[in-house]
């Protein structure tokens, strides 16, 4: 089985400017890509979770959010990170939908465990929300880190 390392995305892989969906407006969070880069050398599967309102509130569509995951992909591959479309999960539901997918809910967790034949347990989870927190316990991830939005300062020491 495989660990892996489950991501939020808005807010810790980019600069939460709220709801990004245009690749002009998304933007790295410093550090971040050299974290995922060294999870991945120690063998941590990289995986983002993310819940995208903007989609059910229609602030943006399913092609827009594809778009920049492709985006997203692109540039952490050039950063020599091995990831693909198929390690990123999200939820396109507002929150008043009621879905199992939206964190806190475990659904996005549940379905890479599934996907993935991921090892709970020895997985870790960096989120910038409670509810990404709750998530990971949830669906039992063994170690689930809350960092300060947008801010890389704790992430040289989370592995």
């Amino acid at each position: 089985m495989k660990k892996a390392l489950f991501l939020d995305r808005d807010g810790v892989i980019n600069i939460d400017h709220g709801y990004v969906s245009r690749v002009e407006d998304f933007e790295f969070v410093p550090g971040i890509l050299a974290l995922i880069r060294r999870a991945q050398e120690r063998g941590y599967l990289p995986i983002v979770v993310t819940n995208q309102s903007g989609i059910g509130r229609g602030y943006y569509g399913e092609e827009d959010f594809e778009r920049l995951t492709r985006y997203m992909i692109e540039e952490m591959r050039r950063h020599g990170i091995g990831i693909g479309r198929e390690q990123i999960f999200h939820c396109p539901h507002a929150p008043e939908e009621g879905c199992d997918c939206r964190k806190p809910m475990p659904g996005m967790f549940l379905a890479a465990k599934e996907r993935f034949g991921i090892d709970m347990e020895n997985s870790l989870m960096v989120g910038d929300k409670p509810s990404d927190i709750e998530a990971a316990k949830a669906a039992g991830v063994g170690r689930a880190v809350l960092v300060e939005k947008n801010r890389p300062n704790l992430y040289d020491i989370l592995l």
